[in-house]
């Protein structure tokens, strides 16, 4: 490999990974850069060589990286790329900003964007995988992204130019997403925070958040528009076929599917990525063979596996 571009941030040769993510599993990145700001991140990728792969990724609320680690330039923002800003009914928040900040800030200046209360993750993350919930997504709210291009170059973009589709988005090749814009109904401060403390109890009843996890598992098996709106033709619920094909609380190694809510793969402790996708795949072979559906995973994997 070449040598990489002199940085103002942070650079670590082979990284560890899996303290950085939800599920706590995966071998190292190559390297890890931490940028300092804007232009650090710019010049970077400006004089990276061409055949290095970049690997943005986020907190890790929605990732399994494999056991063998990642063959790229991981980057991570972080402090100055989290600022929360809002203006009438805009919020602009940078893209290392948590969901659940931006949604707090937004309902003390009575602008609704409750729905990525409960979403585990950053806006970046967010916007990449057109995050949403109860019956709103990412896509609904979007104004502007704002992203650094492999070649260094500060770009905007639309919600045209993202493509949205369900937990969805194309964003260009190499690219850093850095900014993001919302527009949101305008409400009340005080009927907004109540709303979110009681989508806030409602996950703690039905999901496992005291375990460790990355989320929904596998996405419903449903239809879905071609604005990433889930389609009201089909009703079938991941969890239910999962339930169904008698994988409730099934384990493999230190990997279980929740038995509190059969769509949530955990760490119980001791899980490799190898066991958490394994028991994953699992998974669907059970649910393929009693019900004839094929389960589509949500949660990203990557990486290579362990030899």
């Amino acid at each position: 490999m070449n040598p990489l571009p002199t940085v103002r941030g942070r650079l670590s040769k082979a990284r560890a990974l899996s303290e950085l993510t939800w599920l706590r599993v995966g071998g190292p990145a190559d390297y890890l850069f931490q940028p300092a700001d804007v232009e650090d991140l710019q010049g970077f990728l400006r004089d990276l060589p061409e055949d290095v792969a970049v690997f943005p990724m986020g907190v890790g609320s929605n990732l399994i990286i494999r056991d063998g680690g990642l063959r790229a330039v991981v980057i991570r923002l972080g402090r100055g790329f989290n600022d929360i800003a809002t203006d009438g009914d805009i919020v602009t928040a940078g893209a290392a900003a948590l969901d659940a900040h931006v949604a707090r800030k937004a309902a003390d200046a009575g602008i609704d964007l409750t729905f990525l209360r409960t979403i585990p993750g950053s806006v970046g993350g967010a916007v990449r995988m057109n995050a949403g919930c109860y019956g709103s997504y990412t896509a609904d709210v979007l104004q502007t992204a704002i992203i650094v291009t492999r070649q260094g170059e500060l770009v905007e973009l639309t919600p045209n130019d993202l493509n949205f589709r369900y937990r969805q988005s194309d964003l260009p090749e190499g690219s850093v997403l850095i900014a993001a814009a919302f527009k949101g109904p305008l409400g009340d401060p005080e009927e907004l925070h109540t709303r979110m403390g009681a989508q806030l109890k409602k996950r703690d009843e039905t999901q496992p958040t005291k375990d460790r996890s990355a989320g929904s598992t596998f996405r419903n098996p449903a239809g879905f528009s071609s604005t990433g709106r889930e389609d009201d033709v089909h009703d079938l619920k991941a969890w239910k076929v999962i339930d169904d094909a008698g994988m409730r609380g099934a384990a493999q190694g230190g990997a279980q599917m929740s038995p509190k809510h059969p769509n949530f793969l955990i760490n119980t402790g001791t899980a490799t990525a190898a066991d958490l996708e394994g028991l994953g795949e699992e998974v669907r072979k059970k649910v393929y063979e009693t019900s004839g559906i094929t389960l589509e995973w949500e949660i990203m994997r990557v990486g290579d596996p362990l030899e």
